[in-house]
């Protein structure tokens, strides 16, 4: 009698999930084309990571993948004996770490304070002027920046020799390559970044403005107690996908601007990768490193969910 019962529900349930998509099977029909996209580039792909635990050459073609050798954790544990390996993970992790600590507050920075210009013109002038550097491609960004610090004629070393100095070779020099990156990446992304939040500011009821204001609050009370608390649900989600992306240090713009004199500073997890597995041809060897950087991501992700619901917040699922 249980049974029966149980599969006239489980039948019941199957065709309510078939009418329902028959019902808004035009919605379905909208879907698909993402759907196809996500199946062919991103998913079906994945099969090709068994080649991080194969020793295939780079001439045997797809076929390599099947036919190569099995050599377990061999790579991995190659990776983690190299010399690069504490270099390139350390570089990976304190870039990621300065644009999280000084980049990721920009824009919300840019936001409370877009929010208080009560002049529409200005307010949508700053807004605009703020935006387009998004628009601007890397390779375009790279190359203004590499103008802007030439020391042949670049704008800052002409103003440096200006006052006397002597042309720096700020994109040569370890001490200067990490600024650079942080300050060109918050430039770039300021703007944009700050659509979002300003998007959750106004979403605020205005009546705690009001009664804030007759309460005798100031303007610094009333963001503290009222527009802050207000756009943390987006703070803090934004903040879980920057923290699940610590290890994605920039890998277009740095490959892009820096040089072997450093290699110290600049050298990421990304660009390692690039040079053993394009360049030097090892394969298995630069899947096996990504791999391990993208099995830390999904821990750092996961762990940053976890600590966002524990302290009674919106999480990203």
């Amino acid at each position: 009698m249980n049974y029966a019962l149980t599969a006239a529900k489980g039948l019941k349930r199957k065709r309510s999930i078939w009418t329902r998509m028959k019902l808004h099977k035009f919605y379905y029909w909208l879907i698909l084309p993402g759907l196809l996209y996500f199946l062919l580039f991103d998913y079906i792909p994945m099969f090709g990571i068994i080649i991080a635990f194969k020793e295939i050459s780079p001439f045997e073609g797809v076929a390599g993948i099947l036919s190569g050798e099995w050599v377990g954790f061999k790579h991995f544990i190659r990776f983690f004996n190299s010399y690069y390996f504490w270099n390139v993970l350390g570089n990976t992790v304190m870039i990621s770490f300065y644009k999280l600590l000084f980049g990721f507050p920009a824009p919300i920075i840019l936001a409370l304070m877009i929010n208080e210009v009560k002049n529409k013109w200005f307010k949508k002038t700053v807004q605009t002027i703020s935006y387009l550097p998004h628009f601007i491609s890397m390779i375009v960004l790279t190359g203004l920046i590499m103008h802007l610090l030439s020391t042949n004629g670049g704008l800052i070393n002409e103003i440096v020799k200006w006052f006397g100095g002597e042309p720096v070779h700020f994109l040569g020099s370890t001490d200067y390559f990490r600024s650079i990156l942080v300050i060109s990446g918050i430039w770039h992304g300021i703007g944009w970044g700050s659509i979002l939040y300003l998007a959750a500011i106004a979403g605020i009821d205005p009546q705690q403005y009001e009664a804030a204001t007759i309460d005798g609050a100031s303007k610094w009370r009333q963001i503290w107690h009222i527009t802050l608390p207000g756009i943390v649900p987006v703070i803090v989600i934004l903040l879980i996908f920057n923290i699940g992306g610590l290890l994605n240090a920039g890998f277009e713009k740095i490959l892009l601007l820096y040089s072997p004199s450093v290699y110290e500073v600049a050298d990421i997890i990304d660009t390692y990768v690039y040079r053993e597995g394009l360049i030097a041809m090892q394969y298995s060897y630069a899947a096996a490193v990504g791999i391990f950087k993208n099995v830390i991501a999904m821990v750092l992700i996961v762990g940053a969910n976890l600590l966002a619901r524990k302290l009674n917040q919106t999480g990203i699922w």
